[in-house]
């Protein structure tokens, strides 16, 4: 009989709480080997691997629906494994360019203020932008899917130069938020208080949200893997950093 592990031992081993690998076989995407007299479930070496490749989609962004038909549509598990390699040693080199960005900008910032100079990175605009995918923003969202639509909603009926706009004040907001705190600014400082609310009006001119849904976006920057994966290729810390900044300001909001 082949060597299985029970639920419980496949959630300590992959980090997965015992709950989603339930809901994952409650949806079809990763059923046990077995059920045991006890109730409980049992994977073998089969499962695990499906684990694995799951686990690397969903660190990718990809969402359960496409991960169910990208597992479905496999035939070779060593081929498979390959192509989510080439899309990891993408990602990284990605997240690479973008945290070489994010310092560069930093240093240019520092240096500007103490000569009194523009920096280097304003002379060539692009520069600021390397390593950032905006379209990533909206992939993930897909927990306020209120938000989600009214985004995609909007952004249909803008011209492309307005969506690039916006995802790149998004994404300038992150870097000045990432001065903040690389400067050792408080997270409930006027300064960061004041970008906190530039972010929450915008928010508002898509989709009205409460303190409470303000609330669940800050602790979604740490919670969800893309968020925090995106801040923390910034600067380490800016996760948490953006969610302590806005449960400052949702308790002032409420």
């Amino acid at each position: 009989m082949a060597e299985d592990w029970p639920i419980s031992e496949v959630a300590r081993m992959s980090g997965v709480t015992a709950r989603t690998l339930r809901h994952y076989d409650e949806i079809g995407l990763l059923p046990p080997a077995r059920i045991g007299s006890n109730g409980h479930r049992y994977y073998e070496e089969h499962q695990l691997l499906l684990l694995q490749q799951i686990l690397v989609l969903r660190a990718l962004g990809v969402g359960l629906p496409e991960i169910g038909r990208v597992v479905a549509d496999q035939v070779d598990t060593v081929e498979a494994l390959r192509s989510h390699r080439l899309r990891l040693v993408s990602e990284r080199d990605r997240l690479d360019a973008l945290a070489a960005t994010v310092s560069r900008t930093i240093a240019e910032l520092e240096q500007s203020r103490r000569d009194g100079t523009t920096m280097t990175a304003i002379n060539r605009p692009e520069n600021l932008f390397e390593g950032i995918q905006p379209s990533r923003y909206e992939e993930n969202l897909r927990d306020f899917p209120g938000l989600a639509e009214e985004t995609r909603r909007r952004t249909a009926a803008m011209p492309p130069a307005e969506v690039e706009a916006g995802q790149r004040e998004r994404t300038a907001l992150m870097i000045r938020l990432a001065e903040h705190m690389a400067g050792g600014t408080p997270a409930d400082a006027e300064p960061v208080q004041a970008e906190i609310d530039a972010q929450y009006r915008a928010l508002n001119d898509l989709h009205v949200a409460s303190a409470d849904e303000y609330r669940a976006v800050g602790r979604s920057c740490v919670e969800n893997e893309e968020w925090r994966a995106a801040y923390e290729a910034i600067a380490p810390g800016l996760a948490a950093y953006q969610r302590d900044a806005i449960e400052v300001y949702a308790v002032r909001l409420a």
